[in-house]
């Protein structure tokens, strides 16, 4: 059986991402995503600076994202970042938002980044080396 990479960050909802409805605007949710995806990377040796550090760039490509539940000013939540196995040049993860205290589901979603090299040519077929280490380290069941 898989046992699925991930990481849980706690985060607090910010004044200034709370619209004029008092709610959180729904575009914080992808930054929420994305702290997720930092700590996970800073946490796993897999950030943007390790990317860059071995000549690769990783936009995003894809966002998506299932609304269940309203954030509000103060909420503490939790980003629960997994990552997604796949043979293809990408970084794929999920994303779960959960309030800290119940665990109760807020939000859902998924990003879908391209590796690309640093004069911003897609990779085509597999996985850089320092990704497939990175993969054997940490996935090994995936190997």
């Amino acid at each position: 059986m898989k046992h699925a990479l991930q990481l849980l960050h706690p985060l607090t909802v910010r004044f200034h991402e709370v619209d004029s409805y008092q709610i959180v605007w729904h575009g914080h949710y992808v930054g929420y995503f994305e702290e997720g995806r930092e700590a996970f990377g800073r946490h796993y040796g897999l950030d943007y600076h390790r990317l860059e550090a071995e000549g690769y760039l990783g936009p995003i490509i894809e966002v998506s994202l299932d609304y269940r539940k309203s954030l509000r000013y103060g909420d503490q939540i939790l980003v629960e970042t997994t990552f997604v196995e796949t043979s293809a040049p990408k970084l794929i993860f999920t994303y779960r938002l959960l309030r800290a205290d119940t665990r109760e589901l807020v939000c859902k979603g998924r990003t879908v980044q391209v590796l690309l090299d640093k004069e911003y040519r897609a990779l085509q077929y597999a996985p850089p080396p320092f990704l497939m280490a990175w993969k054997q380290r940490w996935t090994p069941a995936s190997s």
